[in-house]
């Protein structure tokens, strides 16, 4: 088996670990779409969003793609008046979690699709690999 196929296995293996946090990253983050502090006046959920990194590969030279930090989103919180809710102020007003239901699924629909572009990666190197062995048959 070449280098180069091995190194395109290892990169499309690392990116699809990669998306595959992205989306479970979103999806905890559409869970506690509407979670509120469990204090009154607390701050309720913040959105988190995952950054990526490129670390080389020394056995194959291949760039591959890490999960560099999973960071909260400082953007302002929803505020809401409820004052009959648990987690209102003294105001009245309620602190929602700063997660748009849009944004988070299309950070998901996009992830899927490089996980899919990935796997059509591994896909081609096995047919590779698959067509190199039958030649030195």
């Amino acid at each position: 088996m070449s280098d180069a196929i091995l190194g395109s296995l290892r990169a499309a293996a690392s990116a699809m670990a990669a998306q595959s946090v992205r989306m479970r990253v979103a999806s905890e983050n559409l869970a506690n779409m509407n979670s509120t502090s469990a204090v009154n006046g607390g701050d309720a959920y913040r959105r988190k969003i995952v950054t990526f990194e490129e670390v080389g590969d020394e056995a194959t030279g291949a760039q591959l793609l890490g999960v560099g930090s999973i960071d909260t989103d400082n953007s302002p919180f929803r505020i809401e008046y409820n004052p009959g809710h648990p987690a209102a102020d003294s105001e009245g007003n309620v602190k929602l979690p700063n997660v748009d239901m849009m944004v988070e699924l299309a950070d998901v629909r996009e992830a899927n699709r490089s996980y899919l572009a990935n796997i059509q990666v591994v896909r081609l190197a096995r047919e590779a690999i698959s067509s190199a062995v039958d030649l030195l048959r």
